[in-house]
């Protein structure tokens, strides 16, 4: 990248914030070199060039992430169109605009999510605020010195707005979007309080940032307490069912009716069921397009794997995450394996819970629900299913678990498309190490088992 002396310039040394983000980190190598020649009559170098090299380094790192000690700018934006279909991939969207204003070293002006799913609902499509599904002072506080969000009530409207238009087509590759990104950290356009990006969904944008960056922008996100406290009523039924379920084929133990801590420990399977319609119409063409048959699964298909899952704790329940609407067959709670209760919203008697809310929030309480499961089963082309194995992913990380490759682990996670052993769903674990999103945010049957 190209950096002029002029940048520099344009930018006081003593006094003023610096507007370049190029000009912070010649100056962070200017220092290091200056350093260098101080105690160079001390220095004793392995190598020519050694401290050279460092500097370059420290320069082309800089030139695309925020300079650790000094954090995110609080006084540069970026504002992002509205973000619109699934939850998940709003989520996707999200977290995308997130590490473009950390990679810009500016604040993310809070964005408007979707309350309705863009292709099927758009005369009820209406934007709904972030901080009306996600908790605001949470994110920032959990994601401190790696993205900030900001209100528009932060803005000082000081200059104008610089309007960056996201390229499109075949022709906008990768390489030229990353360097139009690089340009936007120079002056003057540096020198903006805000920069709006028009154009396309940011779910759609290039992709430039590994899945662990991804995976701490979903760690910040927490749901607003009313959404929690829904899908703690859903939980609640199901591990009651499960209660009552057991009672029937086992001795009832001491305290096993009290509520609390017991109940927290009542396991339950949670089926993210991807059988609807249009789920149906988009996969089959999917399989066309990459010439693979592990994408759909019908719905006797979903009940025996699931069935064969090796050492199920039974007799449970079997919460089956659909979306009812766009369902056309309501016959998915028969032909279950003995021992294995399934239940939808309203057989569960939960489904008054749902209809108070808009599609996104629906899916919120289902994506909690599942989350929280024992054990889940998702399809693996599926943005939703492959968010809750992500973060599954992580809890199990977290307890120092790296594979859950053929031994038992605690938070399993499936994935039914695929065939695993003695006739089960495959084992299902991210990779936390890929480059970027990309097997998530358009699926894979590349699931580490």
């Amino acid at each position: 990248m190209d950096i002029s002396s002029s940048n520099c310039k344009q930018s006081k040394f003593f006094g003023r914030h610096l507007n370049s983000i190029a000009c912070k980190c010649v100056i962070l190598v200017v220092i290091s070199l200056v350093i260098r020649a101080a105690l160079l009559p001390t220095i004793t170098f392995s190598g020519s060039g050694g401290i050279e090299q460092k500097s370059l380094v420290l320069l082309h790192n800089c030139s695309l992430s925020v300079n650790s000690g000094l954090g995110i700018r609080k006084d540069k934006f970026l504002e992002v169109p509205q973000i619109v279909w699934g939850l998940n991939n709003q989520k996707i969207a999200f977290a995308r605009a997130c590490l473009t204003a950390r990679t810009l070293n500016r604040t993310l002006l809070m964005p408007s999510l979707s309350a309705s799913l863009f292709y099927k609902e758009v005369d009820l499509l209406k934007p709904i605020s972030l901080d009306k599904v996600f908790q605001f002072d949470k994110f920032n506080s959990l994601c401190t010195g790696f993205v900030k969000l900001g209100r528009y009530s932060d803005l000082l409207n000081r200059t104008g707005v610089f309007e960056l238009h996201k390229g499109s087509g075949r022709k906008w590759t990768i390489e030229r979007d990353l360097d139009q990104l690089r340009q936007h950290t120079e002056d003057p356009i540096d020198g903006y309080e805000v920069i709006r990006i028009v154009g396309k969904n940011p779910f759609l944008w290039h992709d430039h940032w590994p899945v662990k960056d991804y995976a701490k922008v979903f760690e910040c996100l927490v749901l607003v307490d009313e959404i929690t406290k829904e899908a703690d009523k859903v939980v609640t039924k199901i591990r009651e069912k499960v209660m009552e379920l057991r009672s029937n084929t086992e001795p009832v133990q001491d305290g096993a009716n009290s509520e609390g801590s017991t109940l927290q420990l009542v396991p339950y399977v949670a089926v993210h069921m991807r059988i609807e319609i249009d789920w149906m119409i988009h996969c089959k063409k999917l399989e066309q397009r990459l010439n693979i048959s592990q994408i759909c699964s019908s719905k006797e298909e979903i009940i025996e794997r699931v069935g064969n899952i090796v050492g199920l704790n039974t007799p449970t329940v079997v919460y089956l995450a659909v979306a009812d609407s766009l369902l056309e067959d309501s016959s998915i709670l028969n032909g279950w394996k003995e021992g294995l209760l399934p239940l939808e919203k309203k057989k569960l008697g939960v489904d008054g819970i749902y209809k108070k809310y808009p599609y996104l929030i629906q899916s919120a309480i289902d994506y909690e629900v599942c989350l929280r499961a024992d054990v889940f089963v998702g399809n693996s082309f599926s943005t939703f299913s492959s968010l809750i194995a992500l973060e599954r992913t992580q809890k199990m990380i977290k307890m120092g678990v790296t594979s859950s490759c053929g031994m038992h682990v605690r938070w399993p996670s499936y994935a039914y498309n695929i065939l695993g052993e003695l006739k089960g769903p495959r084992r299902w674990m991210t990779n936390m190490s890929d480059s970027s999103l990309q097997a998530i945010s358009y699926g894979s049957n590349d699931i580490s088992c």
